[in-house]
């Protein structure tokens, strides 16, 4: 009798330590969840209550007709590829460079995740000086080196503008890939660079067959995050330029905060979220199966 209520104890008592867990989850991950899609199928405009009421795939039926929601699509595939290649790249070498030992490491580690510290409407702060047209430090730079004949608004003209913000979000999210793949090379063995060395392989052969190998899982996850945090970025592009001008920058989660926050129209704002979603989720899915992401290989 004792033996079945220890059993019995050691089967429930997981349960009921990830209760509170599942239900904070339940209140404020599944319903506004299930809510998006509820909204999705109906109009719902606090400002035009005569017409709300359910339209099934009314919202849908229109999004797929408007050119700004595949301009802001376009806009949103741009700027997660330039951004996750280029913060794993930098981020990459940055990691190599720290993960060496030298003088003032700790000094530089630590200006260097300065930039992963500060919130994103902070950083729009800072670079919005930088761009300045009138008083910005890079006008006056590029006009003191002659490159420039006038300041550039950086943050108005459609020529420039989605490089200049990228540029910003570049400086804010390359420390995230430093400190995950710093952290995961600190994990490899030693021995095997040893090994490398008494083989006579050089630098870039230890990086190809032993550091990125062993880097797989880290790098696949990092990317899957880093892609799915760039899709959703809002808040640098919005304190920087409000996706403008003419929806240079706007991507499709500022076309949902344009249309769900801004204009009120919940509904249709609630459409681009689940497509947003569903987007999100079949990437996710092919591309952790074509990573073979938690398998050996």
């Amino acid at each position: 009798m004792k033996n079945g209520y220890v059993y019995k104890k050691r089967v429930t008592t997981p349960y009921i330590l990830i209760f509170p867990a599942v239900v904070f989850m339940a209140v404020f991950m599944a319903y506004p969840l299930l809510r998006v899609f509820v909204l999705s199928l109906q109009r719902n405009n606090p400002s035009k209550p005569y017409l709300n009421g359910f339209v099934g795939l009314g919202n849908f039926i229109e999004l797929f007709h408007t050119s700004q929601f595949y301009q802001a699509l376009a806009n949103s595939f741009k700027w997660v590829i330039l951004e996750v290649v280029l913060q794993l790249l930098f981020g990459m070498a940055i990691a190599l460079l720290l993960n060496k030992k030298f003088k003032g490491r700790g000094l530089v580690r630590t200006l260097t995740f300065i930039p992963w510290a500060l919130s994103g409407v902070l950083t729009a702060v800072i670079w919005s000086l930088i761009y300045n047209q009138h008083m910005g430090v890079l006008n006056d730079m590029l006009m003191r080196t002659g490159w420039i004949d006038k300041g550039i608004a950086w943050t108005g003209n459609r020529g420039v503008v989605f490089g200049a913000v990228a540029l910003a979000e570049l400086w804010r999210g390359i420390p995230f890939f430093a400190i995950t793949l710093l952290a995961a090379m600190q994990n490899i063995s030693g021995e095997l660079y040893e090994a490398a060395n008494v083989d006579g392989s050089n630098a870039f052969q230890k990086l190809l067959y032993i550091t990125l190998p062993l880097l797989k899982e880290t790098i696949v996850l990092t990317t899957l995050l880093r892609a799915v945090w760039e899709f959703n970025s809002v808040d640098l592009i919005y304190s920087l330029t409000g996706g403008g001008p003419a929806g240079m920058t706007t991507t499709l989660s500022m076309y949902i905060a344009d249309q769900a926050i801004r204009t009120s129209n919940y509904g249709y704002g609630s459409s681009i979220s689940v497509v947003s979603f569903l987007i999100l989720s079949v990437f996710a899915i092919i591309y952790m199966k074509c990573t073979n992401f938690g398998k050996d290989s």
